[in-house]
């Protein structure tokens, strides 16, 4: 694999589905590699879920040894056991990339949903639609989970082509980005 070619995967995080997308950035070309869902409703026992998590994920890193993993952020729902569950099953997913060493970003659903559609409040069918078009994808899957995973590791690569508007990494890279902005003493 070339520098200028990342693999990203994203995932949805959920206790009964839980969406998969990866993509393959070639300079500022996206193409879509695999999406899908890893259906969790037939466990009964939280720890058989999570354990399925596990092996998926585990299977999916081990097939397209990502770069990085972008995962969906859970926001603040009111039943409080239910975010517990999510939560193990996002760390759970997340342990994986620790093991491999694989940098883990997260972004808020508004966020990933405004980097793909340039619409915040747009619905997961407008999100779907907006990669099937972006993406040349063929026929979008029953469930949606699938892209809104796609749809995170979309967004974390649209983050990585975007400049950081104005701020570098360390004052050394301002300093040779912007030569011109720089007064010499």
């Amino acid at each position: 694999m070339n520098q200028s070619e990342r693999i990203i995967i994203g995932l949805d995080p959920g206790t009964v589905v839980m969406g998969y997308g990866i993509v393959k950035m070639t300079g500022r070309k996206l193409e879509a590699l695999q999406m899908g869902v890893i259906h969790l409703s037939k466990y009964d026992n939280h720890a058989q879920k999570l354990q399925k998590i596990w092996e998926r994920v585990h299977q999916l890193v081990e097939q397209y040894m990502p770069d990085e993993m972008a995962l969906e952020a859970p926001f603040y729902g009111k039943n409080i056991q239910s975010m517990l569950k999510l939560g193990r099953a996002q760390g759970v997913a997340m342990a994986v990339a620790l093991a491999r060493g694989i940098p883990i970003i997260e972004y808020a659903p508004k966020k990933v949903k405004q980097a793909v559609t340039g619409n915040g409040s747009a619905s997961k069918e407008q999100v779907a639609a907006m990669l099937q078009s972006q993406l040349a994808i063929g026929e979008l899957p029953e469930l949606l989970d699938a892209t809104d995973a796609l749809a995170v590791a979309v967004c974390h690569a649209y983050q990585q082509q975007t400049p950081a508007r104005g701020k570098a990494k360390n004052w050394a890279a301002f300093i040779a980005d912007n030569p011109d902005r720089v007064k010499k003493s």
